[in-house]
C-alpha cells in the first residue's frame, strides 16, 4: 500500500513537473547557433545583401555563437541539402530566406523537430516552423507617392520578378500610392521571372524606358534597373537596400528592409524559450520596412507628402488597401469601408486599376 502511495505521489510530482515545463513553452537555450540559406550572393546589392546585414546585427547578440550562411541556393529540392547540414551539425535556428524554400523547409523541419526553422515570406507553418515577413507594401505605397509626383510622362515602369502574391501586392500598393497624387498616371509592368539576373533585369528596364516611362521601380535583387534609368537620364526607385550608390543621379529613394529588427527578436525568443510559430508580419511602425534617404533631386514638397503618409500609416490612420479599390476591369474588389485580411493579402492575384500589364497564368 505504502509502495503504491509512493509511486502515485512520485507520478503526481512528475506530472506536475511536465505540466510546468509545458506551460513555460520551449526550454531556454544557453546559446543560439543560426544558419542562413540565401537565394543569391551576399554581394547582390539587394535582397540577400539586406538579409546579411540583418544577420550581422543578430550575430552581435552575446548568446549567438554562430550565424553562418550558404549562398546562391536554388529554389528547388536542392535547397534541402544545406538545411539538413545545418540541422545535423547542431544548429538550433535555421532561416530560409526565399519564397521558393517553403516546401523544402517543411520537409527538413519534420526530420529535426528540436530545431527551429523560420521561413521568409511563406504562408505554411509546422510545430517547429514559423514564418516572418514585413508589410513592404506600406513602403511601396510611399515610393509610389514619390514616383507619382516626379513623373512628367505619367508613365511609370515596374520591373517585376515572379507573378506571386508578394510581388503583385507590391505592384498594387505602389500603384495606389502613385494614383493617390497623380490619378492619370499608369504603372507599366514587365516580368523577368528572375530574382537575380542583372543583365536581364536591366534590359527589362530599358524596354520600359523605350516606351516612355520616366521613373523605373523594381522587385529584384540587383541594381540593374536603376543603372538603366541612370544611363537613360530618367529616375528610379530602388528596392531591398539603398540603391543610390549604384545610380546616384537616378535613384529618388528605395523601399528597404531592415532585417536586423526581426532577426534579433527571433534569436532572443529562441534563447529565452518563448519562441512560437505565430506568423510575424510587421510594418513601418517597427522599423522592419522603410525608405532609404531621398536623393537630392526630390523636392521638399514631395518629401513632406511622403512623411505625412508615413506617419499616418505607422499610426494606423491610413490603410494602404482601404476600399473602395477596383481592379483593372473596373470591378470593385475591396468594398468601401473594408480592407483585406492578411490571408487575402498573401493570396492577392489581381492588379488594381492603373496597372498596365497582365498577371501570367
Amino acid at each position: 500500500m505504502r509502495l503504491t502511495i509512493r509511486i502515485l505521489s512520485a507520478f503526481a510530482g512528475l506530472l506536475a513537473l511536465v505540466e510546468a515545463v509545458a506551460a513555460e513553452g520551449p526550454a531556454p537555450l544557453k546559446e543560439v547557433k543560426a544558419g542562413f540559406i540565401y537565394i543569391s550572393p551576399v554581394g547582390d546589392g539587394g535582397w540577400t545583401y539586406a538579409h546579411d546585414r540583418g544577420r550581422r546585427e543578430m550575430a552581435e547578440l552575446p548568446f549567438v555563437k554562430a550565424a553562418d550562411t550558404v549562398e546562391s541556393v536554388p529554389e528547388s529540392g536542392e535547397a534541402k541539402r544545406p538545411m539538413m547540414k545545418f540541422a545535423a551539425k547542431g544548429y538550433n535556428l535555421i532561416f530560409t530566406t526565399s519564397y521558393g524554400y517553403m516546401d523544402p523547409t517543411l520537409e527538413v523541419a519534420a526530420q529535426f523537430p528540436q530545431t527551429v526553422f523560420m521561413h521568409c515570406s511563406g504562408a505554411k507553418t509546422a510545430p517547429n516552423v514559423g514564418t516572418y515577413f514585413g508589410r513592404m507594401y506600406q513602403a511601396r505605397y510611399l515610393t509610389g507617392i514619390v514616383a507619382g509626383k516626379m513623373t512628367k510622362s505619367a508613365k511609370i515602369g515596374y520591373v517585376a520578378a515572379h507573378p506571386i502574391p508578394e510581388v503583385i501586392r507590391g505592384i498594387n500598393a505602389f500603384t495606389l500610392g502613385v494614383r493617390s497624387v497623380n490619378p492619370e498616371a499608369s504603372v507599366r509592368v514587365v516580368w523577368t521571372y528572375t530574382w537575380f539576373d542583372p543583365a536581364k533585369e536591366k534590359q527589362a528596364a530599358e524596354s520600359l524606358i523605350g516606351v516612355g516611362c520616366d521613373v523605373i521601380a523594381q522587385h529584384q535583387d540587383t541594381p540593374g534597373p536603376q543603372q538603366a534609368a541612370e544611363e537613360a537620364g530618367v529616375y528610379g526607385i530602388g528596392y531591398n537596400s539603398d540603391m543610390a550608390p549604384f545610380a546616384p543621379q537616378a535613384v529618388l529613394t528605395s523601399a528597404v528592409w531592415n532585417w536586423g529588427v526581426v532577426y534579433r527578436a527571433i534569436a532572443e525568443r529562441v534563447a529565452a524559450g518563448t519562441w512560437t510559430n505565430a506568423p510575424i508580419f510587421w510594418g513601418l511602425e517597427t522599423g522592419l520596412v522603410g525608405l532609404a534617404p531621398f536623393g537630392p533631386m526630390v523636392p521638399a514638397e514631395v518629401r513632406q507628402a511622403v512623411e505625412k503618409a508615413r506617419a499616418l500609416i505607422a499610426e494606423g490612420k491610413l490603410t494602404v488597401f482601404a476600399g473602395p479599390v477596383r481592379n483593372q476591369e473596373g470591378k470593385t474588389v475591396i468594398p468601401e469601408g473594408s480592407a483585406p485580411s492578411d490571408a487575402e493579402l498573401f493570396s492577392m492575384d489581381y492588379f488594381v486599376e492603373g496597372v498596365a500589364g497582365r498577371i501570367p497564368k
